[in-house]
């Protein structure tokens, strides 16, 4: 693509070969000046349209979808060495590499190869420009009544600096299923409980059901979510990255849906939803976000 401003017919979006060129010269050194150049434009004017539309500058892009690669290297190749990897991934040392892997997935590098899943931290750095169309969220007619349940997975606190960081916990709880004391289901859970409004944070957990007197994996917590009634906001999926498209519903659903609804919500902990049918990557996949209300 020569210029930003030459669009065809068969790629109105000069995003789309743009961001499937950088995937292709991952391997090869990448400036900020370069990509602009590719697509036509001064730095400056282009750095600001990338961010505008990907949620993260050139060079963040360019740095995730690395390591995203890498972790994908390191879980498939247990004869990989580390110094190899941060070399083939564009750092000067492998130091530097463990800082920035250890940014992004929370835990080092060995340590994710032992029980990490690389898809959840993918969706943060889609491969793909994201798509224009606004995520469909709709209210369910009917309130569900469901009883008290236990989960279990890794939980953290997150206020609105570190809430990009959630990912890194689906990465650790997709790593270590199934294990003993889970329940036969795969449908998985996003908790958010424990919200302190006044200084905007919450404890959220990425949790599976489980058995009572499950002993979980080391690191990970257990919930009983108490019986309540909830109105279910069902988040239809566009196929394109997933955390931007939560992050609007979200949006929709707490800025817009529920104040204009009348519901009385309860103070107890809310959740997503994941069946066994979910697939992040797949259109008209949904998404059921349970809001506890008095009925």
């Amino acid at each position: 693509m020569a210029s930003m401003d030459n669009e065809t017919p068969a790629h109105p979006d000069p995003f789309i070969d743009l961001v499937a060129w950088i995937e292709q010269q991952l391997d090869e050194p990448l400036t900020l000046e370069r990509v602009a150049a590719r697509a036509g434009l001064s730095p400056y004017h282009f750095s600001r349209l990338f961010t505008a539309r990907m949620g993260r500058g050139v060079m963040a892009h360019v740095r995730g979808r690395r390591l995203v690669r890498g972790a994908r290297r390191l879980c498939h190749d247990p004869e990989l060495k580390l110094v190899e990897l941060a070399l083939d991934c564009g750092f000067e040392s492998q130091e530097a590499f463990t800082r920035a892997f250890k940014r992004l997935f929370g835990v080092s590098p060995g340590r994710f190869r032992s029980g990490f899943a690389v898809e959840p931290i993918e969706g943060q750095f889609p491969m793909s420009a994201p798509t224009d169309p606004v995520t469909p969220v709709v209210r369910l007619p009917e309130f569900v009544a469901m009883p008290s349940f236990l989960v279990a997975g890794p939980a953290r606190r997150f206020d609105e600096a570190t809430k990009s960081e959630i990912p890194q916990l689906w990465s650790a709880l997709i790593g270590a299923l199934p294990f003993k004391g889970q329940l036969p289901s795969w449908e998985t859970y996003g908790v958010v409980y424990s919200v302190d409004r006044g200084e905007g944070c919450f404890q959220y957990m990425a949790g599976v059901g489980v058995e009572p007197g499950c002993v979980p994996p080391p690191g990970f917590a257990t919930l009983e979510i108490p019986a309540a009634t909830y109105a279910v906001f069902r988040i239809t999926l566009n196929g394109s990255a997933l955390h931007p498209q939560v992050k609007q519903a979200m949006a929709a659903i707490w800025g817009e849906l529920i104040p204009a609804s009348g519901l009385k919500v309860v103070d107890a902990p809310d959740f997503e939803l994941y069946d066994g049918r979910f697939d992040p990557q797949k259109a008209g996949s949904v998404i059921d976000f349970h809001v506890p209300v008095e009925a």
